[in-house]
């Protein structure tokens, strides 16, 4: 079992046998296959404990990811143990604060935590992992289209059950996919959104970065500043494209950004159909035409504005 396996690993790396109390908390978080626990004793601080399983490929590569963004100063948790044998590891708690908790703040009063949030992404930027470091697969024209397919199946088919059949045959997303997948220079997190940035010290660390891959930076920019889960207002999304100019001399090329965002959300809706319609998540119900909404706003005038319009206003 997850937890017996984290609990087993905790003594292990505490060097404590069965008569010392551990208290084990769950922390629920995301829906990427694995058991996340917070792990406390008399006389020490709590940490982290995860157990993943084969379900995603990408959850064994947390550890060397974590590694390899530590080694470039990236702000992320301490890797204190692992265990391969058990598929767990021991990390740095940081904490219960992520940037969704705070989404009653003012915005400008978040804006100094969106700042720090987006220098991550920059320092990505510059981040050279050696020649025989592996990463998940790059973004190219299939996992786009991988992207496309999981929003067909989980929110068209699955959810809303719609026949997603028009909208696997029609031009307009296969071209989408092609052109972004035309490059996959930068490195990405993947799953760069409010949940995933944990704020400590005033400063924001990431989190759940084992999808990271080369693709577009501009995906990861859309994936904060269209996330559904804050539902940012235009006038905040300007800010951010703005914030993101001042830190790195540029904003993104609109249609890019737009096409980046376009992918994103549908990848997002997918997940959503998913967790609501499959694993009885109510949670993420709400969120659905948030996304819904937002995909509008950037598919519009667009070839795909016309083919999603019946999907999008089944959400709403």
């Amino acid at each position: 079992m997850p937890t017996d396996a984290i609990l087993s690993t905790a003594r292990q790396f505490l060097g404590v046998d069965p008569t010392v109390s551990i208290t084990l908390e769950p922390i629920k978080r995301g829906a990427s296959g694995r058991t996340i626990l917070r792990v406390k004793t008399k006389g020490r601080d709590p940490f982290i404990g995860i157990h993943w399983t084969d379900e995603r490929e990408d959850n064994e590569r947390f550890i060397p990811v974590g590694h390899f963004l530590k080694k470039c100063r990236l702000r992320v948790p301490a890797i204190l143990f692992e265990s391969l044998k058990r598929h767990v590891v021991l990390v740095e708690d940081l904490g219960d604060v992520d940037l969704l908790s705070l989404k009653s703040q003012p915005f400008a009063e978040r804006l100094p935590l969106y700042r720090s949030a987006l220098e991550q992404i920059d320092r990505l930027f510059y981040a050279k992992p050696d020649k025989d470091f592996v990463l998940m697969p790059q973004f190219d024209a299939a996992l786009y289209r991988w992207e496309q397919e999981y929003f067909f199946e989980y929110l068209v088919e699955g959810h809303l059950g719609m026949d997603a059949t028009p909208l696997r045959q029609n031009p307009a997303f296969g071209e989408l996919a092609e052109r972004l997948g035309k490059v996959a220079r930068h490195l990405v997190h993947r799953d760069f959104q409010s949940q995933n940035l944990l704020v400590k010290d005033g400063l924001v660390w990431l989190i759940d970065f084992q999808g990271l891959r080369r693709g577009r930076q501009e995906y990861d920019i859309a994936s904060l500043v269209f996330d559904p889960y804050l539902d940012h207002t235009p006038t905040e999304r300007a800010a951010l494209l703005d914030l993101w100019e001042n830190i790195s001399d540029e904003q993104p090329e609109p249609r890019l950004f737009h096409e980046c965002a376009t992918q994103r959300l549908m990848q997002a809706l997918g997940a959503y159909g998913k967790l609501v319609h499959l694993r009885g998540h109510e949670w993420y119900r709400p969120h659905l035409a948030t996304a819904a909404k937002l995909l509008k706003e950037v598919t519009a005038a667009t070839p795909l504005e016309a083919a999603l319009a019946p999907v999008l206003a089944a959400l709403h």
